[in-house]
């Protein structure tokens, strides 16, 4: 079977360019952040996935932004006897198939979107600290009621059961209770 496995960042986003006019069996669409390999659609082809099978990827960052990821993705469906291919750089990796040029090329690439996206990541950091200087940037806004927490705290309650009654974290408090 073509399995194809598609991901975008966010809901808003469109997955209609991925894998556009390539025949598929299943599809598998995941709209979240490639930082991490726990997806939901993403888990659901590795349970799905069996031997024989060819798991279709637009390129290598839709699957995973860091390398580690990537190659641990690549053994687990590869144990599995199930190839991976991705349509962009056009590389096929199979439990049968070794291929020195295409685990260099796999190296690379996974390094240069892993380098991509560290420097993304810091570019917005840098953007916040310049928006926040320039009192742009508030931060998330406050919705804890500090009044509550303080009314627990005197009552006695420990840090853990006052986070636990308003639903927050015990950090929360421990940095609410701090500010008095």
């Amino acid at each position: 079977m073509k399995l194809g496995y598609i991901r975008v960042s966010t809901i808003e986003q469109n997955t209609a360019r991925q894998l556009d006019g390539i025949e598929l069996d299943k599809r598998f669409e995941d709209k979240c952040s490639g930082s991490n390999s726990d997806r939901p659609a993403l888990n659901q082809l590795k349970d799905y996935a069996r031997e024989g099978d060819t798991v279709l990827v637009h390129d290598i960052s839709r699957l995973a932004r860091n390398i580690e990821d990537l190659i641990n993705l690549i053994k687990f469906f590869n144990d599995k006897h199930v190839t991976i291919q991705f349509v962009k750089e056009n590389l096929i990796f199979s439990h049968d198939l070794s291929n020195p040029i295409n685990n260099l090329m796999l190296t690379l690439l996974g390094a240069v979107y892993q380098f991509e996206r560290e420097m993304i990541l810091e570019r917005q950091k840098e953007g916040i600290a310049q928006a926040k200087l320039a009192g742009k940037y508030k931060g998330k806004p406050n919705t804890i009621n500090r009044q509550a927490v303080w009314a627990l705290l005197d009552q006695d309650l420990s840090i853990r059961k006052v986070a636990k009654e308003l639903g927050i974290s015990p950090v929360s408090v421990q940095k609410i209770k701090f500010e008095r």
